[in-house]
């Protein structure tokens, strides 16, 4: 089933609380917090741990059903002025934990002091608000940092020369398929130069990777061949912009242009589940000359899935005797039925 999000991830809003990044947060800060308390009140190693055993009869309980609270409840609340969602969650924090604290009485047997969970708890919960939003406030600049290293890894001097001499040798014998490369070289460079910190529609970053790949083909002609594998993409996923095209940047310029045959990219995408897999794969020379670009266009794209979905999304790369694969698995995230904005795959 498919996931929605708030794209604007890092406005000042609450945090996502349905990311599993997110929830793993909660886990360790509420513990962390039941450990400190019990070495603060604890007199010995021993006495330390009765009194953690003691807090953690009421605190993992509390978490799990704070984790699963918030998670149903993130939709509302991320729609909520900042300190009125924070004021939300407190109010359910300690209205959770009274509820246990009183319905454990039955089973524990005894009566620990109210107030000093209460108290804990309403620490630790405006600890865990001050530290996702201060984690918020730091990812906006790392993004637009991210983008600024996209950036310098994408637009090379080469592809920009190369792609301006293949249009110049068309314009004679091919004016209007000159001028549609034209639109595609600005329309590409367009969007390189956008803000890009909320996501975009899988459409959209298909068409961009057709146009990118069409500009391509006019200089490196059969020596280019692609074969899209789209029956199972959904086309109403978002995903990071930019997030295909800088591999299909560095399939073309480790892949193709070092060979003298031709040679295929392959892209495939599809849903499987609740997740977004886009395998991209392309020839590759073991012996060949390797360049850092390479890995600055992998490691920038690790860093920007990890800013917008934290430890739900990965990238892996795999080398084979001849062929090199990225596989990148993110949550399918929904938004609006975008299946208009690709075109059909053509046989290239």
């Amino acid at each position: 089933m498919a996931r929605s999000i708030n794209q604007n991830a890092y406005s000042g809003a609450l945090p996502n609380f349905r990311n599993l990044g997110i929830m793993l947060r909660i886990l360790l800060i509420g513990n962390a917090a039941a450990v400190a308390a019990a070495i603060v009140k604890g007199p010995d190693p021993l006495g330390i741990w009765r009194e953690f055993v003691e807090t953690a009869a009421l605190v993992e309980p509390l978490l799990v059903l704070s984790v699963l609270a918030l998670a149903a409840l993130s939709g509302v609340l991320r729609l909520l002025p900042y300190w009125l969602g924070a004021t939300a969650v407190l109010a359910l924090e300690l209205t959770l934990t009274i509820a246990l604290y009183f319905g454990g009485q039955s089973l524990l047997g005894y009566a620990p002091a109210l107030e000093r969970y209460l108290l804990l708890v309403a620490l630790t919960t405006l600890a865990m608000l001050a530290y996702f939003h201060l984690r918020g406030r730091a990812l906006s600049p790392a993004l637009a940092e991210a983008r600024l290293q996209a950036l310098q890894a994408r637009i090379r001097p080469h592809f920009l020369f190369n792609s301006i001499n293949a249009v110049l040798s068309l314009i004679r014998q091919d004016p209007r398929r000159a001028e549609l490369a034209l639109e595609d070289m600005a329309e590409l460079f367009r969007v390189l130069m956008a803000d890009n910190r909320e996501l975009s529609p899988l459409a959209r970053e298909v068409e961009l990777c057709r146009q990118y790949l069409g500009i391509e083909q006019l200089r490196l002609g059969g020596r280019l061949r692609i074969e899209w594998q789209l029956d199972a993409m959904p086309h109403d996923a978002l995903v990071p912009p930019l997030v295909l095209q800088p591999l299909l940047e560095n399939a073309v310029y480790h892949g193709i242009e070092p060979r003298l045959e031709p040679g295929t990219i392959v892209i495939n995408i599809a849903a499987v589940r609740d997740e977004l897999h886009a395998v991209l794969r392309n020839p590759f020379r073991p012996d060949g000359d390797r360049h850092g670009g390479n890995r600055m266009a992998l490691a920038n794209i690790r860093e920007r899935l990890a800013l917008h979905f934290d430890a739900e999304a990965s990238l892996a790369t795999r080398e084979g005797a001849d062929t090199f694969e990225v596989r990148i698995v993110m949550p399918y995230v929904k938004g609006g039925d975008a299946r208009g904005a690709v075109r059909e795959p053509a046989h290239e």
